[in-house]
């Protein structure tokens, strides 16, 4: 029952009976993630130089990830 909002449920159930603050902990993890705990940012939000050949110019990572995807994009 995998991708249904019945075995979603039961996931749920089974989370909260093997932990009852399953929620509550992974909820306080990601909010707690930020650049004040980690004294750097993140995934996209890092400013990583790319060199590309998407974009002319010096510029950043975040910048061309989206043009990358939709270049290389399966669907038809």
């Amino acid at each position: 029952m995998s991708g249904t909002r019945s075995g979603g449920l039961k996931a749920a159930q089974k989370n909260l009976a093997s932990n009852p603050n399953f929620y509550a902990e992974i909820g306080r993890k990601g909010g707690s993630a930020t650049f004040a705990s980690h004294r750097s940012c993140k995934g996209f939000a890092q400013d990583i130089e790319c060199d590309c050949d998407l974009i002319d110019g010096p510029h950043f990572v975040k910048k061309c990830a989206g043009k990358k995807g939709g270049r290389i994009s399966k669907r038809k």
